[in-house]
């Protein structure tokens, strides 16, 4: 009779070991497909290529090509507010960019805030550029603030920061990307691909943000660990 009541009962209440689990992967992969769809959505295929054809042509070298997470970075240096802006000038329409560029990510944050991230992490500054007053890294941090497609492009003696325009757009329908920051030997930044970071003499650093899953998984193509770079690919 117990064992016939148990079965009519089902499970004990404990439940099945593996349900938070099951739960949980699938919250993951819901999550891993909202992110692969933003980045889908929000870069179209072809502007990779007509960026490494523009600096391929320039420089003569291998490239590698990255499409730039959201550019409303923070920034930890002396003279500046968080969002970048000089102490002391208005940043009212820096205010607005920023509002408006986190409006293309927001299918993104409402999965982070679905899988615990939390209303704060979601709307906070991420800093990504440090150093002294006038540092170095302001160059590339400064022109990058206004840019609506950035790309950075390497090659083994050359560094620049490159717009397309919007990438929500067929790429035949966009303006042809423009270098808007260039840098070359002996000026050219350390670069460290694993940590994603650019860092200059002067102890000034960027890191620089990717643009989802799609630009970790090119990235690989080229980089393995310890940090061994393969500018024309990994060896299959």
């Amino acid at each position: 009779m117990v064992r016939q009541e148990r079965d009519r009962r089902g499970p004990d209440s404990g439940g099945d070991p593996e349900g938070p689990r099951h739960l949980t992967d699938r919250a993951a992969a819901l999550n891993a497909r909202a992110e692969q769809w933003a980045d889908d959505a929000q870069v179209r295929p072809g502007f990779r290529e007509r960026v490494e054809a523009l600096v391929r042509d320039r420089w003569h070298e291998p490239v590698i090509v990255l499409r730039l997470g959201d550019p409303d970075v923070g920034f930890e240096v002396p003279g500046r507010r968080q969002d970048g802006t000089v102490e002391g000038s208005e940043p009212v329409s820096q205010f607005f960019r920023g509002v408006l560029r986190g409006v293309g990510t927001a299918v993104v944050s409402v999965f982070s805030l679905a899988n615990g991230g939390g209303a704060g992490r979601v709307f906070q500054r991420d800093v990504r550029v440090t150093g002294p007053a006038n540092a170095q890294v302001l160059g590339l941090a400064d022109r990058l603030r206004s840019l609506r497609g950035p790309w950075l492009a390497f090659s083994p003696s050359c560094l620049a920061l490159v717009d397309t325009g919007s990438t929500y757009v067929e790429p035949a329908d966009a303006p042809p990307p423009r270098i808007v920051w260039e840098a070359r030997q002996p000026e050219l930044p350390a670069v460290n691909f694993r940590r994603h970071t650019l860092t200059w003499p002067d102890g000034s650093v960027f890191r620089f943000p990717l643009h989802g899953r799609t630009e970790e998984q090119h990235l690989r193509k080229f980089v393995e660990p310890p940090g061994v770079v393969h500018w024309e690919g990994r060896p299959q």
